[in-house]
C-alpha cells in the first residue's frame, strides 16, 4: 500500500484491534507499532498483513494472529534484560517483536527454508539481536541455555520436559498445549526453586509441534 494515509489509518486500526483484545501493555503495543508486520506476510495474503487474524505462510505454516502474537508477549513479563528462546520461527513476526523488549532472542525452527527467509527480514530490519537456527525445537537450544523466557508457537501435548529444564528459576514459559488442533490452551509455566507452577491463560490453536527437522532441512 502506497497511499501514507491509508496506511496509517490501517495502523492505527490494527493497534485498536489489539487493545480491544486485551493487549495492554504499553511497551508490547509500542513494539508491535515499531515492527510492521507487512514484510512477513508475502504473496496473495499480503494486503491482508494488518487485519487481526492468522495467515498462510510457506512450510505450511502460519503467522499469527496478532492479538495472540501480543497476548502471548505480554504474558512472558518481559524485561530489557531477559534472554529468551522461541520455539517456532515461522514467518519470524514474533522473534521481531521479542527483539524491541529483550537483550537477546534465539529463535529455532525445524524449517530450514523458514528460518533462511527470516534471517533475510530480521536482517533488512537491522535486528542484530535474533540468532536464527534451524534446530529440532522441542529440544530447546541446550548449548545457548538457561533461558530468562521461552516461548513455543506450537502445540505440544504438554510443556516439553527439555524445555522446562532449560528455564532459569524465576523464568517464564508460554506454550499451547492440547491433545488435538482443536482444543488447546495457551497456559503459563513459572519455575520456582521447588518446582513449577502453571496457569492458564485462554483457549488457542497452533500448528502442532513436531520433533525432528522438516524434509526440506
Amino acid at each position: 500500500m502506497s497511499d501514507p494515509a491509508a496506511l496509517a489509518q490501517r495502523k492505527m486500526q490494527f493497534l485498536f484491534a489489539l487493545r480491544s483484545k486485551g493487549v495492554t501493555d504499553p511497551r508490547v503495543l509500542t513494539a508491535m507499532e515499531q515492527i510492521d508486520r507487512g514484510p512477513f506476510v508475502r504473496g496473495l495474503f499480503a494486503e491482508r498483513a494488518y487485519e487481526d487474524t492468522p495467515l498462510p505462510i510457506a512450510c505450511g505454516q502460519t503467522i499469527s494472529q496478532p492479538s495472540v502474537v501480543g497476548l502471548m508477549t505480554q504474558a512472558l513479563d518481559l524485561s530489557p534484560r531477559d534472554k529468551v528462546l522461541e520455539v517456532g520461527t515461522g514467518s519470524g513476526y514474533q522473534a521481531a517483536i521479542l527483539s524491541q523488549l529483550v537483550r537477546r532472542v534465539y529463535t529455532v525452527d525445524r524449517h530450514k527454508r523458514l528460518v533462511h527467509e527470516a534471517r533475510r527480514i530480521f536482517e533488512a530490519m537491522d535486528l542484530a539481536n535474533i540468532t536464527a537456527f534451524t534446530a529440532d525445537g522441542s529440544f530447546g537450544l541446550p548449548d545457548q541455555a538457561p533461558f530468562d523466557r521461552i516461548i513455543v508457537t506450537a502445540a505440544a501435548e504438554d510443556a516439553p520436559g527439555p524445555l522446562l529444564a532449560q528455564l532459569k528459576v524465576g523464568g517464564i514459559m508460554v506454550v499451547p498445549v492440547g491433545q488435538t488442533d482443536t482444543v488447546q490452551s495457551l497456559i503459563r509455566v513459572r519455575r520456582h526453586e521447588s518446582g513449577f507452577e502453571y496457569d492458564e491463560l485462554r483457549p488457542v490453536r497452533f500448528v502442532p509441534l513436531v520433533e525432528g527437522l522438516a524434509p526440506d532441512s
